[in-house]
């Protein structure tokens, strides 16, 4: 019999599946074409479950549950409200879009997005093998089902069919490493295999044998080199509203799946993949940012720029042990989740410009697609402007903060080969500002290709505001979100 602490600790996983079934059927009967119905009940349900979320973070209390199977914690909440909100906002943005591509004949992309917001509460709670691969999976099948919406568009159904391929193969690598792991520590339960590794007794050449497939396996979820194949193509292939759907709040899951897996499960092994953490950071930053300069679309120039983040996100990772140490680690998994957090508001902003230009018959996917953009709408202009700003580092942007607190986490180590690490990342934040600052010299300085103005409803006027406000609030003032961060992930690592 399940026990009343076990429900507890899922009530808005709960809500969530509930209010998706129940979605997915009201939606049956909904005749209007906008699915005006349909969207404000999804929204309804985002927003009553991002609220649920921020009480429990706040709360401060850790519930294990199902055997200890699955964990709510500070930082588990916060992460779940932020993907909450991350998916409430996407749908905002891109309803208008979706609408002129008959991509809301049916009810799919609400009930899909609910499902895959689902799984990324799964991955986040998950505090066993096979929970987080089923929340994993839980995503991805959700994920492969809203690049191809658009089953008449044959890129959308290629950059699935890539999107299916690849991911199958890193589902492969992620459980067979799984189950090596499993073999060799005879348990599922992270803090039971944490137990096993530390006690010394089982091989050291079989664990590190798993652990490559595991990582590698999360390499490709969180997108990094030498896993990046299916980034750019996804990205540029899907629906818009899709790519932000996947770009977005699935970074957050993938990030604390990182967290429990290898922080609270396999941090005795820290020494090893510390080293597979920076080998694909030094990749991501390099691939990343110098791929991204010679792209002419804007969408595929962010999946680049993507990767590159990824970079910075896994030097957050891998600054929390040094020489088997782990005094600086909640200062850099906070850095790191800060990171994380402020990439996603970041990207929101700027696929919502994208999908905000995007007219019947047009996506608004070239660079030279925002040429004068300044001139037709310098609102919508400055809020691109800033979005680029904060992706490059440039203060006051919450993005040059974010690099910052990740940097000095990797000098703090005294490390000599994290320090040349630094050095090698600010190197490729230079580089990288070329390409967002090329944008921005288009939307400022280019002549516009078209004089059609550039026309929003309130909500997605509000929300954009809203979101652009934030990346220079949060640069101005990062502490608020920074103690935020700090105290969730202490939390995480004492209990």
């Amino acid at each position: 019999m399940i026990d009343r602490l076990s429900l507890i600790a899922v009530y808005p996983e709960l809500l969530l599946l509930v209010m998706a079934c129940v979605i997915a059927i009201f939606d049956l009967g909904v005749k209007r074409a906008g699915r005006t119905p349909t969207y404000i009940l999804t929204l309804f349900t985002l927003a009553a479950v991002a609220a649920f979320q921020a009480s429990y973070a706040s709360e401060g209390a850790t519930l294990y549950g199902f055997g200890n199977m699955i964990v709510s914690d500070p930082m588990g909440n916060w992460l779940k409200c932020f993907a909450a909100l991350a998916v409430m906002v996407t749908l905002v943005y891109g309803r208008a879009y979706a609408a002129s591509r008959d991509m809301l004949a049916g009810g799919e992309l609400f009930t899909l997005s609910l499902f895959a917001l689902l799984g990324m509460f799964v991955m986040i709670s998950g505090n066993n093998f096979l929970v987080i691969y089923m929340g994993i999976e839980l995503l991805t099948l959700s994920s492969y089902a809203l690049v191809a919406l658009r089953r008449d568009n044959a890129v959308a159904i290629e950059a699935a069919m890539k999107y299916f391929v690849l991911g199958a193969m890193a589902s492969g690598f992620l459980l067979y490493g799984m189950s090596m792991l499993y073999g060799a520590t005879g348990s599922l339960d992270l803090h039971e295999v944490f137990k096993a590794i530390n006690s010394g007794e089982i091989k050291h050449q079989v664990l590190v044998f798993g652990l490559v497939f595991v990582v590698a396996g999360l390499a490709f979820k969180l997108g990094v080199v030498p896993f990046h194949m299916w980034i750019p193509d996804v990205y540029q292939g899907a629906p818009t509203v899709v790519t932000l759907l996947v770009g977005g709040a699935p970074k957050l899951a993938a990030f604390a799946v990182f967290i429990r897996l290898l922080v609270e499960g396999l941090s005795p092994l820290a020494v090893d993949w510390q080293q597979m953490l920076m080998l694909l950071a030094i990749g991501s930053l390099a691939v990343g940012n110098l791929a991204a300069i010679a792209q002419t679309n804007i969408k595929r120039m962010l999946a680049f720029s993507t990767i590159s983040h990824m970079g910075f996100v896994l030097i957050g990772l891998m600054s929390g042990v040094v020489n088997g140490h782990a005094e600086a680690a909640g200062n850099a998994y906070s850095s790191s989740m800060f990171y994380v957090v402020s990439y996603v508001l970041t990207t929101l902003a700027s696929f919502g410009v994208i999908l905000l230009l995007s007219r019947q018959g047009f996506e608004s996917e070239e660079i030279s697609d925002f040429a004068g953009l300044n001139q037709r709408s310098p609102f919508y202009a400055g809020i691109m402007a800033m979005c680029l700003f904060s992706l490059s580092g440039i203060p006051p942007m919450v993005g040059f903060y974010a690099k910052l607190a990740v940097l000095q986490a990797l000098v703090a180590t005294g490390d000599s080969s994290h320090i040349a690490l630094a050095v090698f990342a600010v190197m490729m934040s230079l580089i990288g500002a070329f390409y967002y600052l090329r944008v921005v010299k288009v939307m400022y300085f280019d002549a516009p290709i078209t004089a059609t103005a550039v026309t929003a409803s309130l909500d997605v006027r509000a929300v954009l505001t809203l979101n652009g406000g934030l990346l220079l609030f949060l640069g101005l003032l990062p502490g608020g979100l920074m103690t935020l961060c700090a105290g969730a992930v202490y939390k995480m690592l004492t209990t």
